[in-house]
């Protein structure tokens, strides 16, 4: 086991789609649906979908997967659509050695597709915790969202549009929530994907404002209203609140609420990281980027975050190079990449900037960087005329996620007009400038009177509400008083000595808390937290020592040593060999060659 790991862990690759082309959004979601499902399960740490997305196509190793994910445990899997039946392979897999633990294969109607997502998630929880150790694990992890395939169909071909993450491709996805919602007007998901569409678009710049938002929040609601306790629901809220309205007590609020409801969101750990910032709460904004971080490993945008905290403070080499693993990742990432000039120019790097802007086509603003180089640094380095860069600004074809023209104004001296642009901007709740109260670029303007007015009108009077940086998990109450301990306990030995339950290869957990008499996650307490084991380990032990008889026995000295594993109960020739190297330190063969004549 990587002793660094949380042991009970695990990555769900993304399904590979048999079948038709254009089914491919179907076996994404089936992933994605699985991850959710499994982050609801309160201390399994389950790696966020767009690390684990990071691999689709990569045909890798368990263990190299496991090792950079800091993952025990690899689901892989396939899905195919026949007609209105769906087909699903999946295999449980041990990063440590490659051991595939369960695989099965399902075969169902389209319309149980919800079922049997929750059945994949509930045996996968089951495995997990039968190998790595005690899990609470509730009845369901998925409720059926919508009866109406149809609607789940539009969904997904929304969302995989959705998570491309550009403007372009955000606009695409409204129609097939639309179309979603028109199927099942109930479905509260298809509304937060629309709303969350139509807000950040608004708050961007991508749709007048005031309408935009005005739209987004009336489809959240009514999402909210369908279901209120839904953590998707309240991050998309509160993300609105804090881009469109820049309203920090009312996101943190429902950011806040999202995690009670699902504590193992990176996406909602990021929005607090972008929350802080915004307050100047750095430290703060790190400590929740740094739990994204443990979550989703491979987020170019998590790196950026990180990148853009060090920024505030200055660091501005480090910076650099967490902007330079973001753009590892997704080497055209808008932001990172403007980041990453305003970080050179302010560490008076003139040489890399110029090697940077040449090297990297895709920049939109390349004179602009240039020419506040050497306004800043009072320097030659580039030349660059004021026409240029008016031309640039005026001709760029996106709309600038950064405030290049107000920084061009502020190196040119030309603070008053910096001062109107800023007032403006952060009137309009600009999203280029949320995080205006730590901009190093921002610096010359600070001792102006009117910066002053500007920062106070946002943030004087805000009312803001308590700071919980991670939620408490529910207090486990004891499961048993110690009377219930030694019953159960008995009960379990002579299951095992009298009725030798262990020698059934297919035993599992729920099964054996059947005999017993106990719900299964009072079983898996019970096992973990007084016999100091894990079930297959508690199960195990009893298959060695049945083995370690019959090995001893002469007349069943004709017979293999792996035959005598398994009818000891062993299915696997790795699991033996392995379980008894740990348990005695030693091969069979070894330990049997000291106990033979």
């Amino acid at each position: 086991m990587h002793t660094s790991f949380n042991p009970k862990s695990i990555a769900v690759l993304p399904f590979v789609n048999i079948g038709r082309e254009e089914n491919e959004y179907f076996s994404d979601g089936i992933t994605e649906e699985i991850i959710n499902a499994l982050t609801k399960v309160r201390d399994l740490k389950v790696t966020a979908r767009t690390s684990t997305f990071y691999y689709k196509d990569k045909h890798l190793d368990a263990r190299i997967i496991g090792n950079e994910l800091g993952v025990e445990t690899l689901l892989e899997g396939s899905a195919r659509i026949l007609n209105d039946r769906v087909r699903i392979t999946a295999q449980l897999i041990r990063t440590d050695t490659g051991f595939h633990i369960w695989s099965e294969n399902f075969d169902r109607h389209l319309s149980d597709i919800f079922q049997l997502q929750d059945e994949i998630s509930l045996l996968i929880v089951d495995k997990i915790r039968e190998n790595f150790g005690h899990l609470e694990v509730q009845e369901h992890l998925i409720e059926a969202p919508t009866k109406n395939i149809e609607a789940y169909k539009h969904l997904l071909k929304g969302r995989e549009l959705r998570m491309r993450w550009n403007a372009q491709d955000v606009k695409n996805a409204i129609p097939y929530f639309e179309q979603s919602i028109t199927l099942d007007p109930s479905y509260a998901d298809a509304h937060f994907e629309k709303g969350w569409c139509l807000g950040m678009l608004a708050s961007w710049g991508y749709l007048i404002k005031d309408e935009g938002l005005l739209e987004a929040n009336r489809y959240i609601d009514i999402g909210l209203q369908l279901n209120p306790n839904s953590a998707m629901g309240h991050y998309v809220k509160g993300t609105i609140s804090f881009w469109g309205y820049w309203n920090y007590k009312d996101a943190f609020e429902h950011l806040q609420l999202s995690l009670k409801i699902n504590p193992n969101s990176s996406e909602v750990r990021d929005a607090m990281a972008d929350g802080f910032s915004a307050l100047g709460k750095i430290d703060e904004a790190l400590a929740n980027n740094k739990m994204a971080l443990r979550i989703n490993p491979l987020s170019a945008n998590l790196y950026f975050t990180k990148g853009n905290m060090i920024y505030f403070k200055k660091n501005f080499q480090e910076a650099v190079v967490l902007f330079d693993k973001a753009l590892s990742i997704n080497p055209c990432f808008p932001l990172a990449l403007e980041m990453k000039a305003a970080a050179l120019i302010l560490d008076r790097q003139a040489d890399l900037l110029a090697s940077f802007v040449e090297n990297t086509p895709q920049l939109e603003r390349p004179n602009s960087y240039r020419a506040i180089y050497d306004l800043m640094h009072n320097a030659d380095a580039f030349n660059i005329s004021k026409k240029e860069v008016e031309k640039e600004l005026q001709e760029a074809a996106e709309i600038s996620l950064r405030a290049w023209d107000l920084y061009y104004e502020v190196y040119s001296g030309n603070h008053e007009m910096a001062l109107n642009i800023l007032h403006n901007r952060i009137k309009e709740r600009s999203g280029q400038l949320f995080n205006f109260r730590n901009d190093p670029l921002l610096e010359p303007l600070r001792t102006h009177r009117k910066y002053k007015e500007i920062e106070d009108s946002i943030f004087q009077t805000l009312d803001l509400p308590e700071f919980i940086l991670e939620p408490k998990s529910p207090v486990a109450s004891f499961p048993f008083d110690s009377g219930q301990i030694e019953h159960y306990s008995e009960v379990l030995e002579l299951l095992m000595h009298q009725e030798k339950l262990f020698i059934d290869p297919e035993l599992n957990l729920k099964q054996l808390a059947a005999h017993v008499g106990l719900h299964p996650n009072k079983l898996s307490w019970l096992l973990n937290n007084h016999f100091g084991k894990n079930f297959n380990d508690f199960i195990n032990q009893f298959r060695i020592k049945e083995f370690q008889q019959m090995a001893v026995d002469p007349a069943n000295k004709n017979l293999t040593l792996l035959g005598l594993a398994y009818d000891s109960g062993f299915n696997s020739k790795t699991v033996f060999n392995t379980f008894f190297k740990k348990e005695t330190g030693m091969t069979p063969k070894q330990w049997l060659k000291l106990r033979m004549p």
